[in-house]
Order: structure tokens, then C-alpha cells, then sequence
């Protein structure tokens, strides 16, 4: 890469590091067509990839700032995690199988997905002082299990 390719991943990651502190989400929706179509990124697993590594800087970052506040649900977030790893070695499984064009296809057929599910009304404003107990446990590893294993399957062929 030329130090322009270099300048246009700085801009790309200041402007994905805004979008998820301000909002403390969607940096892989906007990390991968920036590493793609403004970076220059060849190849669509690299920027997936590289995307997650990003965002998950960027989480653990936010992560610290929680924990300092005292905001952390330690024993559901571990829960969480514990299932999204999980989730993860059958999604990096999944995801070596697929070439890199029809990988980000899948990739943003789900962005879509997401989006459309954002734009929904939420049948409630959520539980403020939420607690753990055995009537969340399930819906709890459902979601890590899912995270776990969508993220992995886009980010799995980097690796490989």
C-alpha cells in the first residue's frame, strides 16, 4: 500500500471510532466498505477481518469506561462471552467454506437484516436494573451463541 492508501485507512478508522463511541455500535457495517472501496483492501476477507480486530479494540475500550463506571454486568457479559466463543468456533468453520465475493454478499444481506430490525418499534423501552437469573439465562446464550457465531463466520476466512 502507498502512504495515501495508509492516510485513507487513518480517516477510515477516526471516522468508525466516532460512529462507535457516539452510538457504540456499527463499526463493522461501515469498517468493511470503507477498508474495501476507500482503503483499497483487495481482498473481502482481509476487511472483514481486520474490521472485527478494529471494533474489538474500539469495544474493549468501551468496556474499560464501564468497568470504571461500575455499569458492567460481569456475570451475564462473562455468560454472554462464554457463549459468543462457542458460537465462534462453528461460525469460523462455516466461514472458511465461502469465497471472499460471496462472503461480503452474506455479509450485507445481514447488515440489511439489521438495519431492518433497527428501524422497528421496540415493544418496550427495556428493563432499567435488569438482573440475572435463571429466566434470562436462556436468551442470554442464544444471543452470544448467535453474535459468536456470525461474527466469526465473516471474520473466519481472514485468518485462513
Amino acid at each position: 500500500m502507498d502512504p495515501l492508501h495508509y492516510m485513507f485507512g487513518g480517516i477510515s478508522g477516526m471516522l468508525v471510532g466516532f460512529v462507535l463511541g457516539l452510538v457504540g455500535g456499527g463499526g463493522s457495517i461501515l469498517a468493511v466498505p470503507l477498508l474495501l472501496y476507500f482503503v483499497g483492501v483487495k481482498n473481502p476477507h482481509e476487511a472483514i477481518g481486520t474490521s472485527a480486530l478494529a471494533v474489538a479494540a474500539n469495544a474493549s475500550i468501551g468496556l474499560w469506561n464501564h468497568a470504571k463506571a461500575g455499569t458492567v454486568n460481569w456475570r451475564c457479559g462473562g455468560l454472554y462471552a462464554a457463549a459468543g466463543i462457542l458460537g465462534a468456533f462453528g461460525g469460523s468453520t462455516l466461514g472458511k467454506n465461502f469465497d471472499g465475493q460471496k462472503l461480503l454478499f452474506l455479509f450485507a444481506l445481514l447488515m440489511i437484516a439489521v438495519a431492518g430490525l433497527m428501524f422497528r418499534n421496540r415493544k418496550s423501552e427495556g428493563v432499567e436494573n435488569a438482573t440475572f437469573n435463571a429466566a434470562t439465562v436462556g436468551r442470554i446464550l442464544g444471543f452470544g451463541f448467535g453474535t459468536g457465531l456470525f461474527q466469526a463466520f465473516s471474520a473466519s476466512a481472514a485468518v485462513s
